[in-house]
């Protein structure tokens, strides 16, 4: 699969296999350099896609009696 199109949940998944492929040490030096670089391309695949959904995300507040739609801000953060 391409990583351009790859979902959150593929490249989750593949991150997964790596790790555990370099926690299991039966891997060589060369190997295991490879899947490092591997597995930080998908790092930041996954971060990128949180990132994306993250800017999509909406909360639902009432106010006054009437619901409306405001940006999702993270604890501690302020609107700008």
């Amino acid at each position: 699969m391409d990583r351009e199109t790859m979902t959150f949940e593929a490249a989750m998944e593949r991150l997964e296999k790596v790790v555990r492929s370099l926690e299991s040490g039966e891997v060589t030096l060369d190997q295991s350099l490879e899947l490092f670089e591997e597995g930080v391309a998908l790092a930041r695949i996954c971060s990128s896609r949180l990132d994306e959904v993250e800017g999509k995300i909406e909360m639902l507040l009432e106010k006054n009696g009437e619901i409306m739609q405001e940006p999702f801000l993270e604890r501690g953060e302020t609107e700008q």
